[in-house]
């Protein structure tokens, strides 16, 4: 019997999808770049130390930085080559982060030891979970949080559910939809292990209904299983944006409501995107470490767009020419998706473990930020709001400094979802302003 509930979530818009540009495009593997950039920094939580020095030859698969706290990932090489430079480099988040720099020796080379197993799903819990950190996965479905901290819920927290999350709901992005199209199997395996982790027996697929491929795919490969232990269930979604952000997935599936400052958890859930999954199946059937993803390249700016397999630190300015270029003069690039996503200053930026795409736009075909107006209190940010929360006061409180007033008001529930920006006739960065008043909270918890 099914437990798909099928519940709308509060507020949300109907975007126009944008996603011609990719839609059924395969996955192509994007050439070797002659250097690659890897921050320290890929992931929710501390900073990695680097394991390596300047003049160090290193293997595709090595580990080349960890952190020291339990909320943290590790970060490998992409590439074989030498270790050419350690210093702080442009990261998509819009700061300078420390990043080790490897030039390419062309060889391509694994690391010595990397291997997986068959018998994955007879491998106790904790080692599956210790697979999963060693290999630096995280979120790859923007939110970068360590994977192994989610498989690893503590004793009080009972999980009933697993959900993947295959909604892929913003503008432009199919990267998403290409793995489920085309690794179906690996996917559904890596689930398994998710589920086995967390000694779960129900789990659900979350896709949006403009994916109907991906959705009669998974269907079939989980009408194949032979595991009686493991009840897995494709949950076709309504289009509506932001039907992929955690809390508005969990009401959708499972009809579930997050407490404010609380976590899936809390709930009985735990949420992953597909593209983890895959990552955990290579980890623990291969023993790879995460070190590459697919990221969709497309936009007004790009002449051909792609969804291109590309090794962790290749700069957006090497993607972009495997694209066949800028379409003429651009204007903005994006990495992420045109609601959540950061405009960049640089090409120099490198992929990460958390970019979905790479959007370009040309001159005239994107709003400048700097064109907006006063507050006219028209409400539309409220009404659409998915999690019912006031953005047009925060932005207010912003503009007047009025830090401990927004926090006040729940401003920590926002998900960033960008809906309020979007739907602002005074075109207002509402999410920008959002972001700076966090930013100046967790500042004071930090001098408290």
């Amino acid at each position: 019997m099914s437990l798909f509930q099928k519940i709308a979530f509060r507020g949300g818009v109907h975007l126009p999808e944008e996603k011609d540009g990719t839609n059924g495009l395969p996955t192509q593997t994007c050439p070797l770049p002659g250097k690659v950039v890897i921050p320290l920094s890929q992931h929710t939580g501390a900073i990695c130390e680097p394991l390596v020095k300047s003049g160090d030859l290193v293997k595709k698969g090595q580990k080349i930085g960890e952190g020291k706290s339990f909320i943290t990932s590790t970060v490998h090489a992409s590439i074989s080559g030498k270790v050419v430079d350690i210093s702080p480099q442009p990261h998509p988040s819009g700061n300078n982060v420390p990043a080790i720099t490897i030039e390419s020796d062309g060889k391509d080379e694994w690391a010595d030891g990397i291997a997986g197993t068959g018998d994955y799903l007879y491998i106790d819990p904790e080692k599956l979970r210790a697979i999963v950190l060693n290999a630096g996965i995280v979120g790859l479905g923007g939110a970068q949080f360590p994977t192994h901290v989610k498989l690893s819920p503590p004793k009080d927290k009972k999980i009933e559910y697993v959900i993947l999350n295959g909604a892929e709901c913003e503008p432009f992005i199919t990267s998403d939809h290409r793995l489920m199209v085309e690794k179906p199997s690996e996917i559904i395996e890596g689930l398994k292990i998710i589920m086995k982790a967390l000694s779960v027996r129900k789990a659900f697929i979350g896709i949006e209904k403009n994916k109907p491929d991906a959705i009669s795919i998974l269907k079939s490969q989980i009408s194949n299983l032979k595991s009686q232990n493991m009840d897995i269930e494709v949950a076709p979604l309504d289009i509506k944006y932001p039907q992929g952000a955690e809390k508005q997935l969990i009401k959708s599936i499972v009809n579930r409501e997050i407490p404010s400052g609380g976590l899936p958890m809390d709930v009985g859930v735990v949420v992953n995107n597909v593209g983890t999954a895959h990552a955990i199946y290579n980890a623990a059937r291969h023993g790879r470490p995460l070190i590459e993803r697919v990221v969709t390249v497309t936009g007004s700016g790009v002449k051909e767009p792609k969804n291109l397999l590309a090794r962790i630190g290749t700069s957006l300015d090497f993607m972009i020419q495997n694209c066949g270029g800028f379409a003429g003069e651009p204007e903005k690039v994006i990495v992420g998706g045109p609601m959540m996503g950061t405009a960049q200053h640089t090409l120099k930026v490198p992929v990460i473990k958390g970019t979905s795409a790479i959007l370009v736009f040309s001159k005239g075909s994107a709003r400048a930020d700097s064109d907006y107006l006063a507050c006219i209190r028209c409400g539309r940010c409220i009404d659409s709001c998915p999690m019912g929360i006031t953005p047009n006061l925060y932005g207010i409180y912003y503009e007047r400094g009025m830090v401990d007033a927004a926090h006040s008001w729940n401003l920590m529930d926002c998900i960033e979802c960008g809906i309020c920006s979007y739907t602002c006739p005074a075109h207002r960065p509402l999410v920008q302003f959002i972001r700076g008043l966090k930013s100046e909270i967790h500042k004071k918890k930090k001098k408290a």
